[in-house]
């Protein structure tokens, strides 16, 4: 039989192609598709160019848990300038990529998504071959960018129907500590855009956001999420892997260089578990061969991991600039509570502004529950209206602004808040005393508030929290023309100058001029009115001190009620308790503040020593 020789087969050109096409693309995950397509421009990166990982190697595991199919909310608490955003927006330039779908980012203001989006994310998408070609440039508008495949939708977190108006699957917050709080008529901005991803299935979550205070959303989201990471890098002179701690920074002291530029040049790192010296020089390579490691874990597959990074391990800050901004923050409120946050990625909280349960059991007297003091002169309450219940305390006041809580507690009715402040109390000598008199909170049930009043007028007056007044309370009147409570008198309370009078007696040690508890007092009422600390918050472009809670949803009832007991103890004239029985002589040798300054001055004076030190 004749055999044919047979010439290989070629296949043509255009069938290459057209299988090329067909064949399923390489899912890459984010670090991979950066380094292969993001190109970072010189108006918005220190380091303009094609991205590496290696710069930022930290920010690898972050934006590789976007690819993680069981990851579905990543936080990352973080200070300015470690390319937190730059991960955000490498994560978006994949998403629309690989796996377009529905994508929103949100922003603090609408303002800044405009201008995030000129400056930054067109720009992005434009340099990128892979996006550029997906991009419909002419049907997209400043706000919302349109693709082949997708949409990307941009907004303002001060847009609440822009929040709560599209399905999405992707979820970018930027920055959400500076994002406005919830309204009476709006859920907060995160919980409305969150509630936007709930269709999905396979949604991710992204919160990138250098923290504020301990009770912002970004420190509450690291707390709340499965696993916690920090990032920790080998020592050069031991090799044991380390934390990165701004303790361990070390420059000489004010005697050696009386100039803090000069000490500062001089810091360096010193290694927690050697004393090595390190440099700045040693940082890269520790920061390549650097890893996430687990601090906290609860359950086996996590679906939201948080990571935390201070600014020790940026590329981009030395540790003499580091210790140079510390040591101008010394003496300056501002500075610091920007150094704590921007640079440590930590929650600002004035220590020394802080009271806690302890110190209220500390305050107790050998007094039981009931037993007025020897010293009482008036008798006051304050009731804090909650819709189900109402939080009570009565407390005795004595000379020198001297108190104690002789009763406290929850009643279920209005019948029995009234029989509470009508029981007597017995002095040691046998006397009795009723309650002269008491504020009732009316921001809730206010109605029915007023009506209380008005039929226990000769004791009970309802009040109402204010902010930021000049004197520590005011009167006015109801103006309710169809109730029988118009032109009732109303108290307005500025709560924060009688918690800051309150914590300030409450770090004086018993006896005249504190602020005391009866024996056995219980521990629900000490945390309670220790619910809150003072912080500063940036307010119109300065630092304003606030009292808040510490940790979201805890109770601050027992706390409302001493601060109405304090302004009904004012309206008393409690300061005035003594004062008649003095010598003319020595009362004539003291400059006397008119009311009202004496109303906004007595007040801080009071424990003083503690508001400074």
């Amino acid at each position: 039989m004749r055999k044919y020789k047979t010439a290989p087969f070629e296949v043509p050109e255009w069938i290459g192609r057209a299988l090329a096409v067909l064949r399923p693309r390489e899912k890459l995950t984010v670090s991979d598709w950066a380094e292969q397509n993001r190109v970072l421009s010189g108006l918005s990166s220190a380091t303009p160019g094609k991205w590496k990982n290696r710069v930022t190697p930290y920010l690898v595991e972050i934006m590789d848990a976007f690819s993680d199919e069981y990851i579905e909310r990543i936080i990352f608490v973080k200070p300015t300038q470690v390319g937190g955003t730059c991960a955000m927006e490498n994560m978006l330039g994949c998403a629309i990529d690989q796996e377009p779908a529905p994508t929103l980012v949100v922003y603090p203001s609408d303002d800044l998504a405009k201008d995030i989006a000129e400056i930054r994310l067109v720009p992005m998408i434009k340099s990128c071959p892979a996006l550029a070609a997906k991009f419909r440039e002419h049907e997209s508008s400043q706000l919302e960018l349109k693709f082949s495949d997708m949409h990307l939708y941009l907004t303002g977190a001060n847009s609440p129907a822009d929040l709560s108006s599209k399905a999405v699957r992707y979820l970018l917050l930027d920055e959400v500590d500076k994002y406005p709080g919830a309204s009476k008529k709006e859920a907060d901005p995160v919980s409305l855009a969150i509630e936007r991803t709930k269709t999905f299935h396979n949604r991710k979550i992204f919160m990138p956001c250098t923290p504020t205070l301990r009770n912002g959303h970004i420190w509450r989201a690291k707390e709340a999420a499965e696993v916690e990471k920090n990032y920790f890098v080998p020592c050069p002179h031991c090799g044991e892997y380390i934390e990165l701690k701004f303790g361990q920074i070390k420059w000489p002291d004010k005697k050696e260089l009386p100039e803090a530029a000069d000490r500062a040049a001089k810091a360096v790192y010193v290694c927690q578990e050697c004393g090595g010296v390190i440099t700045d020089r040693d940082k890269g390579a520790m920061l390549e061969a650097g890893r996430w490691q687990v601090v906290r874990q609860k359950g086996d597959k996590p679906k939201s991991v948080a990571f935390w990074l201070n600014t020790l391990y940026s590329p981009f800050t030395t540790f003499p600039e580091i210790a140079l901004e510390w040591l101008r923050s010394e003496d300056d409120m501002e500075l610091r509570h920007n150094f704590i946050n921007s640079w440590l990625a930590e929650p600002w909280e004035d220590t020394k502004l802080k009271t806690n349960a302890d110190l209220v059991l500390e305050r107790q007297t050998e007094l039981p529950m009931g037993v007025l003091p020897a010293w009482t002169k008036l008798l006051v309450g304050g009731v804090d209206v909650q819709e189900n219940c109402f939080y009570w305390t009565i407390r005795a006041w004595g000379e020198g602004m001297t108190s104690q809580n002789v009763a406290h507690g929850q009643a279920l009715s209005m019948a029995e808040v009234e029989r509470v402040m009508n029981t007597e109390f017995a002095l040691p000598n046998g006397d009795k005393m009723l309650v002269g008199l008491a504020l009732v909170d009316s921001g809730d049930q206010t109605d029915e508030v007023y009506e209380f009043c008005l039929l226990n007028s000769s004791w009970a007056l309802p009040c109402k929290g204010v902010d930021t007044m000049q004197s520590h309370y005011r009167i006015t009147t109801i103006n309710k023309p169809n109730s029988r409570a118009n032109g009732q008198r109303l108290v307005l309370v500025d709560g924060g100058k009688y918690k800051s009078m309150l914590a300030a007696q409450m770090r004086k040690p018993n006896g005249r001029g504190s602020w005391m508890v009866y024996k056995d007092c219980d521990l629900e009422y000490a945390e309670q009115v220790t619910a809150e600390h003072q912080v500063s918050e940036r307010r119109k472009g300065r630092l304003v001190l606030k009292w808040v809670l510490k940790a979201s949803h805890a109770a601050n009832h027992y706390l409302d009620a001493e601060v109405y007991a304090a302004a009904a103890a004012d309206l008393q004239q409690v300061r005035l308790l003594g004062l008649a029985e003095r010598e003319p002589e020595e009362q004539a040798t003291e400059t006397r503040p008119t009311s009202e300054q004496q109303s906004d001055n007595d007040w801080l004076n009071v424990g003083g020593d503690w508001l400074q030190g």
